[in-house]
């Protein structure tokens, strides 16, 4: 799982208990996994079709940074299913996972579901090679 981007939580980001309100961090869920998926299928022409089961574990107080894992699961010939979890930065601790979010590429113009012609195997190739340009791994052994 690659974390890829934290977010502040803010007054405005709160309940009434002060801490973290679901919708907000469902409302990030959905933008982050959208993003990511976008970024795999290199296409912005995609809808949310489904998330699943979103278990929330630890409050995220006002202050926090707070981090998105995001990881593809499958690829459908139209979909990309992400799994995506909200940690603490500091403490690790996990906030919520959302391990069934799906994504369908459809055409801009009819709306119906497009093939995007990625595989789960191309997805994987691709990353490493996005990993590696930035400098993220290196194959030298010291």
């Amino acid at each position: 799982m690659r974390f890829l981007s934290r977010r502040l939580v803010m007054p405005n980001d709160l309940n009434y208990a002060d801490s973290l309100f679901g919708g907000r961090a469902l409302e990030w869920i959905d933008e982050e996994s959208a993003i990511y998926a976008i970024c795999q299928l290199e296409t912005n022409c995609l809808v949310t079709k489904h998330i699943g089961e979103i278990n929330f574990e630890s409050p995220a107080m006002q202050g926090d940074i707070v981090e998105f894992g995001l990881e593809t699961k499958s690829v459908g010939k139209t979909s990309i299913r992400v799994s995506c979890l909200v940690r603490n930065k500091a403490t690790k601790k996990t906030i919520c996972l959302a391990d069934d979010i799906v994504f369908v590429k459809v055409d801009p113009v009819t709306r119906q579901p497009v093939p995007h012609g990625k595989t789960l195997e191309g997805l994987k190739s691709q990353t490493d090679k996005e990993i590696r340009s930035l400098n993220l791994i290196t194959d030298k052994v010291e």
